[in-house]
Parts: C-alpha cells; sequence; structure tokens
C-alpha cells in the first residue's frame, strides 16, 4: 500500500514539473536548426533573383557569376581551373559556360602572359559592361541587411566568416580571400581598442566592421601562423 502511494506522489511532482517548464523550453528545435532553415530561405530567394536577371539578360547565373569573377582579374584573366574552383563548379561545368560566353562576344580566349602554354580567360569590352551589372548584388538583399544595425551586420559579418572557415577547411567550400586567412593579418594587437586588427600589408588598424570576405591582395599565411591568428581573432568580442 505503500509503495502505490509513493508512486502515486511521484507521478504528482513528475507531472508538476513538467508543468513549470517553459513550454520553448520542451518543443523549439535547436537554433542551429532555425539559422540553416533561415539560410535556405535567403538562398532561396537569391537563386529565384539570379534566374530572373539571368533571363532578362539573356544568360545564365553561371554565365552572369563568370562575368563578375572574371571583373576581378581584368588584367591576367583567370584559368579554367580557376574558374571552375571559384564558383564551385565542375570544370566541364565551367568549360560550357565559358564557350557560351565566347560565342556572345562577352569573354575571350588568349596565351596566358606568363605561360604561353595556358590559356587565360579574360573579358572584353562588351563583357566587361555586362560584368559590372553582374557583379552588383539585388537590391532585395541590399535592403535587407540594411534592417540590421552596424552592431548586427558586424556580428553576423563574423559568423559568416566563421562558417565559411569551416567549410574551406573541410574542403567544402572554394578558397575565399579573407582577412582572417591572410600573411598581412595581425588580430588583436591593440586589445580594447576601436580598431584592434592591423594589415601588415597597408600598415593601419582596422575593425571587425572592416573585415574582408574577398581580398585581391590576399596572400596566404604559413599553416601554424594562420592557426594561431585565427585563435587570437575568436578570443576577442565583437568590435
Amino acid at each position: 500500500m505503500q509503495s502505490k502511494i509513493q508512486l502515486i506522489f511521484d507521478c504528482i511532482r513528475e507531472f508538476n514539473h513538467i508543468m513549470t517548464q517553459n513550454p520553448f523550453d520542451i518543443s523549439t528545435e535547436p537554433i542551429s536548426q532555425r539559422v540553416i532553415v533561415g539560410l535556405n530561405k535567403i538562398s532561396l530567394a537569391l537563386k529565384s533573383h539570379a534566374w530572373q536577371d539571368a533571363g532578362q539578360k539573356k544568360l545564365t547565373p553561371t554565365q552572369s557569376q563568370i562575368l563578375a569573377l572574371l571583373r576581378s582579374k581584368p588584367e591576367s584573366g583567370m584559368r579554367l581551373s580557376e574558374v571552375a574552383e571559384g564558383l564551385g563548379v565542375t570544370p566541364a561545368t565551367a568549360s560550357d559556360a565559358v564557350s557560351t560566353l565566347v560565342e556572345k562576344g562577352l569573354v575571350q580566349k588568349n596565351r596566358a602572359a606568363e605561360d604561353a602554354r595556358a590559356i587565360a580567360i579574360t573579358l572584353t569590352d562588351k563583357g566587361w559592361q555586362q560584368g559590372d551589372s553582374a557583379g552588383i548584388w539585388p537590391n532585395l538583399l541590399l535592403t535587407a541587411v540594411d534592417e540590421l544595425s552596424e552592431l548586427e551586420q558586424t556580428v553576423f559579418l563574423r559568423g559568416l566568416i566563421k562558417m565559411i572557415r569551416a567549410l574551406q577547411e573541410r574542403g567544402q567550400i572554394s578558397v575565399t580571400h579573407m582577412c582572417v586567412t591572410c600573411h598581412f593579418f595581425c588580430p588583436n594587437v591593440y586589445p580594447n581598442s576601436k580598431y584592434p586588427h592591423h594589415c601588415a600589408l597597408v600598415n593601419a588598424p582596422f575593425s571587425d566592421h572592416h573585415l574582408r570576405l574577398e581580398c585581391p591582395e590576399h596572400r596566404v599565411a604559413e599553416p601554424q601562423v594562420a592557426e594561431q591568428n585565427w585563435q587570437k581573432f575568436i578570443s576577442q568580442e565583437v568590435n
């Protein structure tokens, strides 16, 4: 009899414990899953816009991306393997897209200046004009980002950098020339300052707000130095 009464009391206590818990703590999925859902929604919006915009220009999204990519190499151009790596597509896909752009008179193939056996892909004058518009981010995304405060944008940028680096380390994303992987990056050398980091290339301090995801002067840091810099970078709060 005593054991039955004890069992009833135990059930009552468990029920009261459940009822006093915040329902959000029980039913809400992990925040990481919600972040992924949010990123997926943004990705879908960008894909939809890319196809609409490409249709107006009579180019596929991949072809538009190639024009935008070649704008960063106006003089030396890029090899086909670099184009494929930069877009995260197969060499065959890149080759087909480049061939179509050649037919449209938007890009041209020439012998590379540093290696006569290699082919360099560059923009034509017509392609340069198309590349200007292809490199502009859609207003829908700029407007959305502008809804964030400057601090929120900086926090978001740091988060993106961490995610991109993780994917890059696993070989799941094309190499991005970020400040945090650069030979010239000196993180947190001015603690408690508005501009805690230092760029040895231009010999100037800068803040998290100025961090780049793609820098034309980027030089890959030695692995050991890059890891040390990364640990220093993530050890500090947003600046």
